[in-house]
């Protein structure tokens, strides 16, 4: 698809006033002179071999380029992660015991229209929202680049608001349908005590679809780097592959979009993993 995008890449690599001749050198070079059924052919068997090219405007191998602009990445996408659970499963359990049998309607109304509005909002919006009352406005935060703990806060509530509040409303509703089972009400018969009964009872109850949805907003959350580092001037693999997109340089985006798409597969792989051995009907730890 890179290749549909107006332009040559060369040109744009050695700049408008590189000779006719040099340029053509250049692209006979790089094969992009090859039909490309022949470029794709040539392209997958060096990835076989463990090579996935060099960068068209630097020179320096993707591979490189990649190692060094991924740790910026994951560490943004990780932290972002820890935040979204840390923040939405107490919130949608506690939601869940408040509202319970209908119970504190308006709690109930305010938190679904506030997580509704809220897991709407796009990141990078919420993203310029945040630079602007927060980075301009206030002077709290840093709104560029990446440096201490305080540059993470910015951009870690930009990817994080959204799926933490999304979550929360799906912890509520798992919760409040593992509160009417049998076996919980068999619990408070016992006069156990409610914190136990929540943690002990409900809570693991509630995982499976916990862990999954939160196995699809972390694939959400890699990908949505992509805009989020652009607002902040984030040094990493977003901003990498708007800028060779823009460049038209073919090997970087192909190799960095190969890196995010294995990362949403190792991300799907463990969640199915952690449900074998959360949920005991699990069809994968059956087999």
């Amino acid at each position: 698809m890179i290749h549909l995008i107006p332009g040559d890449p060369v040109r744009a690599a050695l700049g408008v006033t590189a000779p006719p001749d040099l340029v053509e050198a250049r692209r006979e070079a790089l094969g992009l002179n090859d039909p490309i059924g022949v470029q794709l052919a040539d392209y997958v068997r060096a990835l076989f071999a463990g090579d996935l090219g060099t960068s068209m405007t630097s020179g320096v191998s993707v591979s490189e380029t990649i190692g060094q602009r991924l740790p910026a990445t994951a560490s943004l996408a990780v932290a972002a992660f820890v935040v979204v659970m840390l923040a939405a499963v107490p919130l949608g359990l506690a939601m869940a015991v408040l509202t319970r049998g209908g119970r504190r309607r308006g709690a109930e109304l305010g938190f679904t229209s506030t997580s509704a509005v809220g897991a709407a909002i796009p990141e990078f919006l919420l993203a310029v929202g945040l630079v602007f009352v927060f980075g301009v406005t206030l002077g709290w935060f840093p709104v560029a680049g990446r440096g201490d703990a305080a540059s993470y806060v910015l951009p870690v509530v930009a990817l994080a608001l959204g799926p933490a509040l999304l979550m929360a409303r799906i912890v509520r509703v798992e919760a409040l349908a593992v509160m009417d089972e049998d076996f919980v009400r068999t619990a408070r018969a016992k006069r156990l005590p409610p914190l136990r009964v929540h943690l002990r009872h409900v809570f693991p109850n509630a995982l499976t679809s916990t862990l999954t949805i939160g196995g699809l907003l972390l694939s959400g959350m890699i990908v949505g780097t992509v805009l989020v580092e652009n607002v902040f001037a984030w040094p990493g693999m977003g901003m990498t592959i708007v800028s060779s997109i823009l460049a038209k340089d073919y090997p970087v985006v192909q190799g960095i979009v190969l890196v995010y798409g294995a990362a949403v597969l190792l991300v799907n792989l463990v969640v199915d993993v952690l449900l074998a051995l959360a949920d005991p009907r699990s069809t994968i730890r059956e087999g």
